[in-house]
């Protein structure tokens, strides 16, 4: 069963992940249990205390090779090195970004291009999965997307449809997972977030997958989708996701779905 303190915000901070990153050392290494915190200061190069102040929260100094060291010493992949550097990195941010009529302006342009696609389904949405622009094969192949206020995440979670559309429906949704873990990681006080969290710990079919799929991934660059679409092919279709991060607006994914 779900440790209860496993959904909190709060549980996927920087300690939990180095915690859970030992512990997936360990069976890298296939030895059976997880790294202690000794060996990881040894792989290192820095004392036990430094690295058992890190792990308990304690703000120390972090260089950029000082986190390389870690990320290698923990096996650490694309995404979960990803996670880590956002620990000492803050949100772009320019003069203009406190003023809301700008974002919208650049909102705007990126909604501008996203329109004029016409090759591939191509998406925006914010850091909470809520459907922020869509092109019109975007629409077309997935008709949840013209609704007012349409959430990628919530109509995976949520909505049967998205279990047969999605044919590898229970893989995606691990991996889906592991990004909210991501996303909670660098915004544990979003609301919107902390509402699809309510909706993980509300379903009990979601317990193996939150166990069992990757601890954490932060974007599903280069991810293989099967899809059941007969509205728009008789047979199954295989798209590949090309994720891009619109500069200034932070925690924004422009998403195609590419064919493979």
């Amino acid at each position: 069963m779900w440790d209860s303190g496993e959904f909190s915000a709060g549980s996927v901070g920087l300690p939990a992940l180095l915690r859970a990153w030992r512990v997936e050392a360990g069976e890298k290494s296939g030895r059976g249990k997880m790294l202690t915190q000794r060996e990881v200061a040894q792989l290192m190069g820095v004392s036990e205390r430094w690295y058992r102040a890190l792990e308990s929260g304690t703000r120390v100094p972090l260089t950029p090779e000082t986190l390389t060291s870690l990320a290698d010493a923990l096996s650490l992949g694309p995404g979960e090195r990803t996670a880590l550097y956002s620990y000492q990195m803050s949100e772009i941010s320019d003069e203009g970004q406190s003023e809301r009529s700008e974002d919208d302006v650049r909102t705007d342009w990126i909604r501008d291009f996203i329109a004029g696609q016409t090759r591939c389904p191509v998406y925006l949405v914010d850091r909470a999965w809520n459907l922020v622009g869509a092109n019109d094969l975007m629409r077309t192949w997935f008709p949840w997307s013209r609704e007012p206020g349409a959430n990628l995440l919530r109509w995976i979670l949520l909505e049967p449809e998205a279990r047969t559309q999605l044919v590898d429906w229970r893989e995606q949704v691990s991996r889906y997972l592991a990004q909210l873990r991501f996303a909670l990681h660098q915004y544990p006080e979003d609301t919107h977030l902390r509402d699809l969290l309510e909706i993980v710990r509300g379903g009990s079919e979601f317990e193996e997958l939150w166990a069992s799929g990757p601890f954490i991934v932060a974007f599903r660059q280069g991810g293989v989708f099967r899809l059941s679409l007969p509205h728009i092919s008789s047979g199954e279709l295989k798209v590949v996701s090309q994720v891009f991060l619109p500069a200034y607006r932070p925690g924004m994914r422009m998403v195609a779905l590419m064919p493979v």
